[in-house]
C-alpha cells in the first residue's frame, strides 16, 4: 500500500455465504481491511459505532431490521462512515427509499467481482456509484416523482449551481472544495443548502435527479 492507510469495511449482511465471500474479496484487494462482520441491522449498528469503519456495505432485505431501517439509524449517528447498499433488489422503490435516506452509493450483488472491487474504490474517492443497470431506471423514476422542486424555481446561487453540478459528477465535499478552492466546511453548507432549496434529500438524489434531467 505504500504507507497509504487501508479503508475499514464493516459488512452488514444476513446471508454468511455472501458475507463471507465479500470479505474474502476484499481481503485480497490491500486498500480495504474488514473490521467486522454483521448478521443483522442492530449487530451492525453497534458494530459501527464500536469500530467507526471508513465503508459499510449493508444488505436491503434482512429479517429484524431491514436495510433502509439501519441505514437510517446510522445517518442519525456522528459517524462519518460512507454507506453502499449492496443488494439483489433493482425495484425503484428501494433504490429511491436508500437514495432518500442518505446512501452514498446503490450497487447489485451481481455484479462481478472485479467491479464491485473497482466501485468501492471509487467510492472511497470520494464518487457517486451506482450499479449500471440501475442509473437509468433511477434517473427516470425521480424525473416521474414531481417531489423536487424545478431549479429555476428554487432561487440557487452562482455558487449553488457550481456545487450541483459538481456533485453530479459524482464528486465529494473534499473533491468540490478543492476544485472550488473554497473549505469543506464551506461546501457541506452549500450542499444542506440546495438540497433544503430543492426539495431533496441527499446528495446522491441530487446527482441522479441532475443527471435524469439532462437526458430528459
Amino acid at each position: 500500500m505504500n504507507g497509504v492507510e487501508a479503508q475499514s469495511v464493516l459488512i452488514i449482511d444476513d446471508h454468511p455465504l455472501f458475507r463471507k465471500g465479500v470479505a474474502q474479496l476484499l481481503a485480497m484487494a490491500p486498500e480495504f481491511a474488514i473490521v467486522g462482520e454483521a448478521a443483522s441491522g442492530r449487530e451492525g449498528i453497534e458494530m459501527a459505532l464500536a469500530t467507526r469503519p471508513d465503508l459499510i456495505l449493508l444488505d436491503l432485505n434482512m429479517r429484524d431490521m431491514n436495510g433502509i431501517q439501519t441505514l437510517s439509524a446510522l445517518k442519525e449517528t456522528d459517524l462519518n462512515s460512507l454507506v453502499i447498499i449492496l443488494t439483489v433488489s433493482n425495484v425503484s422503490e428501494d433504490l429511491i427509499a436508500a437514495l432518500r435516506s442518505g446512501a452514498d452509493g446503490y450497487l447489485l450483488k451481481d455484479m462481478e467481482p472485479e467491479v464491485l472491487l473497482a466501485k468501492l474504490r471509487s467510492a472511497v474517492r470520494g464518487q457517486v456509484v451506482l450499479d449500471q443497470s440501475v442509473a437509468g431506471m433511477l434517473a427516470h423514476a425521480l424525473c416521474e416523482d414531481n417531489h423536487a422542486r424545478p431549479v429555476a424555481d428554487a432561487n440557487l446561487t452562482e455558487r449553488e449551481h457550481e456545487i450541483l453540478e459538481l456533485l453530479a459528477e459524482g464528486m465529494s465535499n473534499k473533491l468540490i472544495a478543492r476544485r472550488l478552492h473554497i473549505s469543506d466546511g464551506t461546501v457541506k453548507v452549500h450542499v444542506k443548502n440546495l438540497l433544503r432549496k430543492l426539495n431533496l434529500r441527499s446528495r446522491l438524489e441530487a446527482a441522479v435527479w441532475v443527471l435524469g434531467r439532462e437526458k430528459r
